[in-house]
């Protein structure tokens, strides 16, 4: 995507007297919305006040990798963020004790007020609470509200109460006072409707808290349950993806991709993560199953023993493991013969498995296989599929395509997404730029042409769309490229060794090169050149990265000794970690805000407990930033000046007013 393709679609060839077909046509639309010339003032009046307004807060979650119970502590507390607002106003008006039930409502609306449908069952005890907790709510709703234009503010509200909030905003201001907020919650107690109001309330508030919630990748792998995870983020009100190598993997699975569906299955079974197919996605494992009882019914498969346990036998499911990995190395073996460009020829390693001696060749050299029961696999022509094998796989594939939630989740993660995107002088992007140990932008493949550095993220954008709308195979296979090709900037690595990790116990094979960029990152110069590729001020820009867990236990820093590059994965799901980052994009700073170990909602609710986590100043800037100065700002200006354009064609006559104002019903 150039920068012309990235300017909004309405400035473009916009600046003649007299307007082209093209432009009439895109201001008629606008005339539909701005019918007069009184229309289009007003509206230019508020979006240049709105420009005076503090920008909003934004917050970045990396590698979120299926954790659904974590993300939702994180984003339900605003990464640490709300608490401090909520000491400043209310700590010296409470006592210790209210103070922390009334942050576990603000974190737990949910929770919390179906505990107290069943503690409080006494009407009057129940009036005095509510009235209490929805004075402190709206207080809270006001102040967060105040950063914000009404329109936006009122987008957020829950939309069956969005007029009755509305007048709270202006509770404080006129003489109506504590009688006109009691009336409303009154009548609402005798409806039985004042908790779900506290409720709608809490969810509001954190909503208001957080302007943006930007995922810098990776919504899927080793976690529980990846389909919760992007259930719950449907549910936020402005929420924007970086693409990470997992999301790709399961988009590609998703549009039926026969390698991407063995890694998929192979990942969660390894794992035993398998509510997400079944419950989540209702893609039902008989099939393969049914394979592994049938075509390794006496082995052992010791080497793919699940992590955990569960209600399938772990033979069983180390065995489907098993006929899933072989399934896939066979599958990429084929992939990898029809992109001859991808110059990856030395990965397919099937054909290099010596029988007789129970031996595998990589890179020249010869190991023993910890596993030699193969019997799916025919030396003379290994990368074929077994009869079984297409038949479990047709209808595993079937299983896929037909799960119209996961199609609703990918088309979502895609039609929300980008590559990278730019944020107040961030650039945030999930794994790397690829280069050489001097720095310099190494092209990779995409569609025919060889592309680097910053057209190398635009075209790469393109073809995932392609991929999701026309499921080309080229372009299916293009996404596993994405997800663990050497010259992906999702990945960044030379090889991904699944194959030497489960059957080579010599570590040496299993060694992966990461891209010379992570070893850059450190330095200024380099940094700058990433930043100015990709039109962000190298002076005061940073550059953002997830995908490369921080090991805080070996006394790495997530800040890079550049200070121009900063990786917010600090390994958000247990099976990394069980840390991770948030970094929050004040009006006036940047912080990093540091997670710990997460028990359960039940016990933050039961026992009070609030995971407060660890938060870092990163910069500062020398005022505080409005909507002007980000990229939404720059948004607002173009729209002023297409209103601006519109008034003069009402002015010049090129437009009649009102005349493509929608016509009142009879």
């Amino acid at each position: 995507m150039t920068n012309s393709d990235r300017e909004p679609l309405e400035l473009r060839g916009l600046r003649e007297d007299k307007p082209t077909r093209y432009e009439l046509t895109l201001l008629r639309a606008l005339a539909q919305q701005f019918p007069n010339i009184d229309s289009a003032l007003a509206e230019i009046a508020r979006l240049s006040a709105v420009l005076t307004l503090p920008k909003g807060t934004v917050h970045v979650i990396s590698d979120i990798h299926g954790e659904d119970k974590k993300l939702r502590h994180v984003i339900n507390n605003a990464s640490g963020t709300l608490r401090p607002l909520v000491e400043r106003l209310f700590k010296d008006r409470m006592e210790p004790r209210e103070f922390s039930e009334f942050l576990t409502l603000i974190f737990y609306p949910a929770e919390v007020t179906e505990r107290l449908k069943q503690t409080l069952t006494d009407t009057e005890e129940l009036r005095v609470f509510a009235r209490r907790a929805l004075k402190h709510q709206f207080e809270l709703v006001r102040v967060l509200a105040s950063r914000y234009s009404l329109k936006r503010a009122m987008q957020v509200f829950p939309r069956e109460y969005t007029h009755l909030f509305a007048e709270m905003l202006h509770e404080p201001s006129n003489e109506r006072g504590r009688e006109f907020v009691e009336a409303i919650v009154d009548e609402l107690l005798r409806r039985g409707r004042a908790l779900h109001l506290i409720h709608i309330t809490g969810r509001l508030i954190r909503n208001l808290a957080i302007y943006e919630l930007i995922i810098g990748g990776d919504c899927w792998d080793r976690g529980p349950r990846g389909d919760r995870v992007v259930d719950y983020l449907r549910d936020q009100p402005n929420v924007s993806f970086i693409w990470g190598n997992h999301d790709m993997a399961w988009v590609g699975a998703g549009l039926g991709h026969e390698a991407l569906i063995c890694h998929v299955l192979r990942v969660s079974l390894r794992y035993r993560r398998l509510g997400q197919l079944d419950e989540g996605y209702s893609i039902p494992l008989t099939p393969l199953e049914h394979l592994a009882r049938m075509v390794y019914v006496d082995d052992p498969a010791t080497i793919f023993m699940p992590k955990s346990s569960g209600m399938r036998s772990d033979v069983i499911v180390a065995r489907m493991q098993k006929a899933a990995a072989i399934m896939q190395f066979k599958l990429e073996g084929q992939m990898i013969s029809r992109n001859p460009e991808w110059d990856i020829d030395h990965r397919r390693l099937l054909h290099h498995i010596n029988f007789e001696q129970g031996t595998i060749t990589v890179d020249g050299q010869s190991y023993p296989l910890r596993d030699s029961y193969l019997p799916t696999i025919d030396p003379e022509n290994p990368y074929e599929l077994t009869p079984q094998e297409e038949l479990c796989l047709s209808r595993l594939k079937h299983s896929f395509l037909s799960s119209q939630k996961l199609n609703d989740h990918l088309r979502y993660i895609v039609g929300n997404g980008a590559m990278y995107l730019r944020r107040d002088d961030h650039l945030i992007f999930h794994g790397c730029v690829p280069c050489n140990s001097q720095g310099e932008f190494l092209p990779m493949p995409i569609d025919g042409g060889w592309l680097s550095g910053k057209p190398m993220f635009d075209a790469i954008e393109r073809v995932v769309a392609w991929a999701v709308e026309q499921r080309q195979q080229k372009h299916l296979d293009f996404l596993w490229y994405l997800w663990s090709g050497p010259r992906s900037p999702l990945f960044g690595k030379d090889r991904i060794t699944t194959l030497e990790r489960d059957f080579i116990a010599d570590k040496k094979p299993h060694h992966e090169t990461k891209d010379p960029y992570f070893a850059l990152i450190h330095e200024p110069w380099f940094c700058e050149k990433v930043l100015a590729e990709f039109d962000v001020d190298r002076d005061h820009g940073l550059i953002v990265n997830g995908h490369v867990p921080v090991k805080i236990e070996d006394g790495e820093s997530p800040l890079k000794r550049s200070g121009k590059a900063i990786t917010i994965d600090g390994a958000f799901s247990e099976a990394y970690g069980d840390h991770g980052y948030t970094l929050v994009l004040e009006s006036d700073r940047t912080l990093l805000a540091r997670h710990h170990h997460f028990e359960s909602v039940d016990a933050a609710v039961r026992e009070g407990i609030d995971i407060v986590p660890s938060v870092a100043v990163i910069r500062e800037w020398d005022r505080p930033r409005k909507m002007a100065d980000t990229e939404r700002g720059e948004q607002f200006r173009c729209d002023i000046e297409m209103l601006e354009r519109l008034i003069e064609l009402y002015r010049n006559n090129d437009l009649r007013q009102d005349e493509w104002k929608p016509s009142k019903p009879t």
